[in-house]
């Protein structure tokens, strides 16, 4: 019995280990199990991690883009507006320029007369031209007025007519650097004579003649108010007007004679200025190719060898090989 009794127990120890040993290794698999569940769970919760910081810096990049498309577009504004400023300013310069040659070249023509700028942000043009004759008899105003621009503007005319009640002159002259549509030189546009530049001293001279013979007539016909019409419809009529063009067109035509001749003259002087540099280039090879033959018994030639003589040959052959 005794015997019986310690197999018995031996029995439960061995049940006991065994059941010990399973919940062992239930406990281990539990714990694995868990392990990689939480390992899972890290897993997710760093991939989300990284998925929000992803979009963090596409947003921050998102925000530095639009940024930087925002600095650009108002640097792109402010470029714009500098190009238009500069612009206008090259423009006004221009202008001021013209307007400047404009009351030089008037003073240079007529020394008797008196040119008067106009101030800035008045009315009455850019320059006065007070016609005084000879005998010093002053016959009246000549309103200029000074255009530089690319277009021609129709309402430049009712503001030179403005200008010119203003400052009550006799007549208006626009100078323009791009004529209206029908004027080739000059002309008179609703009241309002219109020229290139070129025209100007034509163009000045015949108005100035006609308003100092209309101040003569006005002062041989005193109370003779008929007279007096004769001579203004005839300073509006189409003869006067053809009578200045006349004047103008010979003013034009002395102007491109004279610079065709001046073109001829350079012209030639060029040409015979190559052909002496051909002569003693080729003196100069002549005097070399005697003096390699004879050597040092060959008399000096002065002029040919001259240090400058050097330079010649050199120009010469560098015009020899640009032809």
């Amino acid at each position: 019995m005794h015997e019986t009794a310690d197999a018995d127990r031996q029995s439960s120890r061995q049940t006991n280990e065994l059941e010990l040993r399973r919940k062992e290794r239930d406990l281990e698999a539990r714990t694995e199990q868990l392990q990689l569940e939480v390992v899972r769970q890290i897993d997710v919760e760093r991939e989300k991690i990284r998925k929000q910081a992803r979009e963090q810096l596409e947003d921050q990049h998102q925000m530095k883009d639009a940024e930087k498309e925002k600095q650009i577009t108002d640097l792109r504004k402010q470029i714009d507006l500098l190009k238009r400023k500069a612009e206008q300013g090259s423009q006004q310069m221009q202008g001021e320029v013209q307007e400047l040659a404009l009351e030089d070249l008037l003073d240079s023509l007529f020394s008797t007369d008196t040119i008067e700028p106009v101030a800035k942000g008045t009315h009455g043009g850019d320059a006065t031209q007070r016609v005084v004759d000879s005998t010093g008899l002053s016959s009246g105003r000549i309103l200029w007025k000074s255009k530089r621009t690319k277009r021609f503007s129709k309402g430049w005319l009712a503001k030179a007519r403005d200008d010119q009640r203003a400052a009550r002159a006799d007549c208006v002259v626009i100078v323009t650097e791009t004529l209206p549509e029908g004027i080739r030189a000059f002309g008179v546009i609703e009241g309002v004579w219109v020229c290139s530049w070129s025209c100007v001293p034509g163009l000045a001279s015949a108005l100035r003649r006609g308003l100092i013979d209309v101040k003569k007539c006005k002062l041989a016909t005193q109370g003779q108010s008929e007279k007096m019409g004769l001579v203004y419809n005839y300073l509006a009529s189409k003869e006067f007007q053809q009578r200045i063009g006349g004047i103008v067109e010979a003013f034009i035509t002395m102007q491109a004679d004279l610079a065709a001749e001046k073109r001829t003259v350079q012209r030639l002087w060029s040409k015979r200025e190559k052909q002496l540099e051909r002569a003693f280039a080729n003196t100069a090879g002549l005097y070399g190719d005697f003096q390699g033959i004879i050597g040092a018994s060959l008399p000096t030639i002065e002029g040919l060898s001259h240090p400058q003589l050097d330079d010649i040959n050199a120009n010469s052959l560098m015009i020899e090989t640009a032809t």
